[in-house]
């Protein structure tokens, strides 16, 4: 006997056969062939029911499947490292030992630093490098004082003891009958005459101040000079003038060059924003939103630790804000100089840990990342340049 389905595609087949033009008495009637049109809907129908069925039951198990690799991987405890305390007469900057976080060492002033001054946590549980320690600084090992002047070790210093007839620093000038006020107030303990520089004249002394610095109404301190506020255009068109301790520097940022999908437009001087991705584009949404630039002017040996500067989120009005950030240095080239760390849930302060001795100009790029719910949202990296001063005022 011919199943059902098989019957009813063999009546199908016979009626293709059939010219419609021509009867034959193995043609079918219009009965036979409405009745092997039905049969035939039918089993297209049962079909199509056990195809569906098929993919629900594959989804089910998938969904199975994720949910518990998912809870294998949520129940797995983080990977730590070994913890780390600061090293004798120094200090350390970092309390958290999970991977891919980092701790930074520092020395007191008259101590130096042997060993890395940053070693960051691996997959693995162990750190990049071995913890350092710190070495403390032998002024007199150099032999400073002249003439047979005494050396004595001071902390982060020295000073010379100066036999009959000899005076200075480091014992190098012969005793005069004028009081040389200039060197007999630089000497260890006693207060400075002047800010800067102290020129000895017969039976007195006047002060001076570097190019750039005015001397105030007491004779002794120096103040800077704002080239950036008087009348005189002193930087180029299209540039922006910025005060640096006894001078400026003209600046003119720029936005990066698009590539691809990613390209940049200029909001104002000092602030670039990211032109709307595609829909589609994941390495575009990855690129920074905004990029902003940032000047600072410090002195030379600047006490620290000292912040230096703060990153913050705002939401627009009307929408959710990130309920989570993540603060990171992403670039520039004095990594070393700085840690940027929260200081409360939506700011970021950049931390400056190593002393900085001028004149130079360093460069740190810090990141903000804005998270909702876990998931990515967008970044915000923020340029900062700083130019330090060959003084310490």
């Amino acid at each position: 006997m011919v199943p059902h389905s098989s019957r009813a595609l063999f009546l199908l087949l016979l009626l293709l056969a059939c010219p419609a033009s021509r009867a034959s008495q193995n043609c079918l009637s219009k009965q036979q062939l409405l009745s092997a049109i039905r049969q035939l809907q039918q089993m297209l129908k049962g079909q199509e029911t056990r195809f569906a069925e098929g993919i629900r039951h594959m989804k089910s198990r998938l969904a199975a499947l994720q949910n518990s690799v998912s809870r294998v991987a949520s129940d797995a405890p983080p990977v730590s490292c070994p913890a780390l305390n600061a090293p004798p007469d120094g200090r350390k900057f970092g309390s958290k030992f999970l991977v891919d976080h980092e701790v930074h060492f520092t020395c007191n002033p008259g101590f130096r630093l042997v060993g890395p001054s940053s070693v960051v946590c691996l997959p693995n549980g162990t750190w990049t490098g071995e913890q350092p320690h710190c070495r403390e600084i032998s002024e007199c090992s150099s032999q400073p004082c002249q003439d047979g002047g005494t050396c004595i070790e001071g902390v982060s210093q020295h000073r010379c003891i100066c036999p009959p007839g000899r005076t200075g620093s480091h014992c190098q000038h012969q005793a005069q009958t004028d009081v040389n006020e200039c060197e007999l107030y630089g000497q260890e303990g006693r207060p400075r005459l002047c800010m800067h520089a102290c020129v000895n004249t017969p039976g007195s002394y006047r002060c001076s101040c570097p190019g750039g610095y005015r001397t105030l109404a007491d004779g002794k301190t120096c103040e800077d000079v704002d080239e950036c506020a008087g009348s005189q255009h002193v930087c180029p068109q299209g540039t922006t003038c910025i005060n640096t301790g006894g001078g400026f520097q003209c600046v003119s940022p720029e936005c990066p060059e698009g590539s691809g999908n990613v390209s940049y437009v200029k909001t104002s001087p000092f602030q670039c924003e990211r032109n709307p991705c595609p829909m589609d584009s994941r390495p575009c949404r990855s690129m920074p939103k905004t990029i902003s630039f940032h000047y600072l002017s410090l002195p030379s040996n600047l006490k620290t630790p000292i912040t230096l500067f703060r990153m913050a989120t705002a939401s627009a009005p009307g929408r959710p804000g990130p309920n989570s950030l993540r603060f990171g240095i992403v670039g520039g080239n004095s990594r070393g100089h700085f840690v940027m760390q929260r200081s409360d849930r939506q700011t970021g302060e950049l931390i400056l840990v190593q002393t900085l001795e001028g004149p130079q100009t360093l460069e740190v790029d810090v990141d903000m990342s804005e998270y909702l719910d876990r998931s990515f949202q967008a970044n915000h990296v923020s340029k900062v340049t700083i130019f330090v001063s060959p003084y310490d005022f």
